[in-house]
């Protein structure tokens, strides 16, 4: 069952260049990891400075697992820093799909 992970982030609209780099840098990562089937960036139009990013994973597990990967910490640390709001983060499904066993 695949699981895709809806990541919104909003910087001052004077950061954006320096956030799409650290997301490059994260995307370059996460396409090695086990599990990983796509993603996209997006820029809000009436949100300045909002960025939405989905990702798409083969099962929980390996969303769950690219979640605390050292590498991945090690970028966000420094999009956290750059953010002007805290981020939201939603991991959804198909809603047919059975219920993972840890969610």
């Amino acid at each position: 069952m695949t699981v895709k992970v809806i990541m919104e982030r909003t910087v001052n609209p004077d950061q954006q260049g320096e956030l799409l780099l650290l997301l490059r840098q994260l995307r370059a990562r996460a396409v090695a990891q086990p599990g990983y089937v796509t993603g996209e960036t997006l820029t809000s139009i009436d949100k300045p400075g909002t960025h939405i990013v989905v990702s798409t994973w083969n099962s929980l597990p390996d969303w769950k697992t690219w979640e605390s990967h050292p590498d991945r910490l090690e970028i966000l640390t420094k999009i956290e820093a750059i953010l002007t709001t805290p981020p939201k983060v939603t991991v959804c499904m198909e809603p047919w799909a059975p219920l993972p066993e840890s969610i």
